[in-house]
């Protein structure tokens, strides 16, 4: 749990300092801070996918699982959710409801996407916090901006975060004893290395990849792993 209290603690500081420090930083400073936190994002996505060994495994798995994604439109659905959750706060006078609108754009920032998750599963499966580390630099400079402009209400995500990613942190942590094969964790943490390696990608807008839309990916990567090991290949 060390790895989702660095990110509660992050969030907590970003948000206390936007909501003190209300005209924000320049526009510039901003920028250059995000893009060098981008290539970090990708530095990891590569080193993580080069502990994969079987190529085939995450072909594969990355196809079927994208497929899958695709047809259920995952992205698409978190992005409805979000668009609901929007509307659902939003006052008929057109006034900003600083409290509400923060807590539900924040959590949903910080609490949707492939970091959280991935980041969660490595910390629980391999106590592994580089993921999770990196979302939390990630999050306190969001949570930063956030709080210039919707309030306090983003300090309370901070307690969605400890629910969801805590969750995750400890589900994955039971699976330690069935998963002790560590060609198979090698494969798991390529395959979300990649997806890692996307959301650099998009932070420094060279693409637009539906990075939600790949995670079942990891949940076919261990299905390919036995498959093939039974093959005489």
């Amino acid at each position: 749990m060390i790895g989702v209290l660095i990110n509660v603690g992050t969030v907590i500081i970003g948000s206390l300092l936007g909501v003190l420090l209300k005209k924000g930083i320049p526009e510039k400073v901003a920028n250059a801070v995000m893009t060098a936190v981008g290539l970090c994002v990708i530095y990891i996505g590569v080193s993580g996918a080069l502990k994969g060994q079987n190529a085939l495994v995450l072909i594969l798995s990355m196809a079927f699982g994208t497929a899958l994604g695709s047809i259920v439109d995952i992205d698409g659905a978190l992005e409805r959710f979000a668009l609901f959750v929007e509307k659902k706060f939003q006052p008929k006078d057109g006034r900003t409801l600083s409290l509400a609108q923060g807590f539900t754009t924040a959590s949903l920032l910080f609490c949707v996407g492939a970091m959280s998750i991935l980041g969660s599963f490595d910390a629980g499966l391999k106590g592994d916090y580089q993921i999770l580390i990196t979302k939390s630099i990630l999050d306190f400079f969001s949570a930063f901006m956030l709080a210039t402009t919707l309030g306090i209400g983003v300090i309370f995500s901070a307690v969605v975060i400890f629910v969801y990613q805590g969750a995750l942190t400890l589900g994955a942590g039971l699976l330690q004893n069935v998963l002790t094969d560590t060609a198979l964790i090698g494969e798991i943490t390529c395959a979300g290395s990649l997806m890692i390696l996307a959301i650099g990608l998009n932070m420094l807008g060279i693409t637009k990849i539906k990075v939600a839309n790949l995670l079942p990916a990891i949940l076919f990567v261990p299905l390919f792993y036995w498959l093939i090991g039974f093959l005489p290949i």
